[in-house]
């Protein structure tokens, strides 16, 4: 065989093997791999999505603290509800969150939610009734195809933060509805939102005006 006809062969060879190779990646890729080679179609699709239905995990193996010191211990710190199934109460403010968001996510493209709670820190007694500090709460969202259950979009994480009141502000922004669980479940619901219509673009934060306080992220 001439060196041309070897040169033509290992050619025609490798382009079949790209173009195999490029329709198997493309099918199974997360959605991560398929804007990297399509950007537009994926982002598109996500900024289309329409909720259908949603799931909460808060695992079992994330610990509750329930220390009354300055600094979150453990995977849960939250006091508003009564003594209990700390797991339970985080869950149902997830769902009073993706409860409020969902209705106003409805693209063309149907999703059902995963959320996985990976961390909620609220604020202590102490630290409720001094300095105030910041909610911190983190989980990871996935999108699965209703039908199919197959992932549309690789999980991501999302963290979200939220100044917690403290002492006499605390009292005031209490006196106007504006409890530690009022606020976090809107600003979460917030979050949801921007996330769904588009991933990474949830608000550094909103504002409120608290009479007798300065307006402050929610």
């Amino acid at each position: 065989m001439t060196h041309t006809r070897i040169i033509a062969a290992l050619i025609l060879g490798l382009s079949a093997a790209a173009c195999s190779t490029l329709e198997t990646a493309t099918r199974n890729a997360p959605l991560e791999s398929v804007t990297a080679l399509a950007a537009e179609a994926p982002a598109a699709a996500l900024r289309s999505v329409a909720v259908q239905s949603f799931t909460v995990e808060v695992p079992r193996a994330l610990s509750v603290s329930e220390m009354d010191s300055y600094y979150p211990i453990g995977d849960i710190v939250w006091r508003e509800d009564p003594a209990g199934d700390r797991h339970a109460q985080i869950r149902a403010i997830f769902d009073a969150a993706m409860g409020q968001a969902a209705p106003d996510v409805q693209g063309a493209l149907p999703v059902d939610v995963t959320i996985r709670v990976r961390q909620f820190h609220a604020l202590t007694e102490k630290t409720r009734q001094t300095i105030g500090g910041v909610h911190s709460i983190t989980f990871d969202l996935a999108l699965r195809d209703p039908a199919t259950g197959v992932e549309i979009a690789a999980p991501r994480r999302v963290q979200v933060d939220l100044r917690g009141y403290g002492g006499v502000d605390a009292v005031i922004a209490e006196q106007q509805g504006l409890t530690q669980k009022t606020r976090i479940t809107r600003h979460l619901a917030n979050v949801l939102r921007a996330e769904l219509w588009q991933p990474g673009s949830a608000p550094a934060g909103v504002t409120e005006r608290v009479a007798g306080l300065e307006a402050a992220p929610i």
